[in-house]
């Protein structure tokens, strides 16, 4: 049972708003006139999405200025949050997609994911207006805001890949070392390596999602 889902689909008064969200272009080709994909729900969820955090983060955290808000809000709401966001959920398991799409791994695509949450707060704010779509990102991006705040505001990647190249050595390598689970509940374990030597270890229900906690895991030690 996907209590998560279960409460996110009591949340909405028109149900079929939720399947639209969950609807990639991938299936709509496949059954021609069932229904639209969730493309325009995106649009509209992408800014819904950076109305709510920016007038979060605006008034949060009065004494800050635009440049660090920006920032701040980037490192809140990413392709990577977002995922994170969706295997939380378990969105994956409920999109429809095409079956070339699936076989493809598109139940565990980073970027795919990202999107249809983007849909699913476009079709909340479409079925109950703003209230019940603040708490929804509430509880699901802001809900440790003041923690994330004290973070650095760069990605663990992103981090690693700066502190290698200041050192002078290559660029990161990423490995997956393995992969395990049902398509719809896939989990990854990736080890990244520095100057041909592993530096750490991390796991998630996508690449993307592992990639980062191994980056994580070896901004903690001392890169050689």
């Amino acid at each position: 049972m996907n209590t998560k889902f279960d409460n996110l689909q009591l949340m909405f008064s028109n149900k079929s708003l939720l399947d639209l969200a969950l609807t990639h272009r991938s299936w709509v080709n496949e059954h021609k006139g069932a229904r639209t994909s969730n493309e325009r729900l995106e649009f509209l969820g992408d800014a819904v999405l950076e109305f709510v955090v920016s007038r979060e983060l605006y008034e949060t955290f009065p004494s800050k200025d635009e440049g660090y808000l920006t920032a701040l809000r980037a490192s809140l709401v990413n392709t990577t949050s977002l995922a994170q966001v969706a295997a939380d959920l378990d969105i994956g398991a409920v999109i429809y997609l095409s079956k070339g799409e699936e076989d493809g791994g598109g139940r565990n695509n980073t970027s795919l994911l990202a999107d249809t949450v983007e849909a699913i707060i476009g079709a909340l704010f479409i079925d109950g207006g703003l209230l019940p779509t603040e708490k929804f990102i509430d509880q699901n991006l802001l809900f440790d805001l003041k923690e994330r705040a004290e973070l650095p505001l760069k990605d663990p990647k992103s981090q690693l890949q700066e502190l290698v190249q200041s050192k002078g050595l290559s660029a990161p390598r990423y490995k997956v070392i393995e992969e395990s689970g049902p398509d719809h509940n896939k989990k990854f374990v990736i080890e990244v390596y520095i100057n041909g030597k592993a530096a750490g270890r991390g796991e998630g229900k996508s690449k993307s999602l592992a990639e980062q906690e191994a980056a994580r895991q070896a901004l903690t030690k001392k890169v050689k």
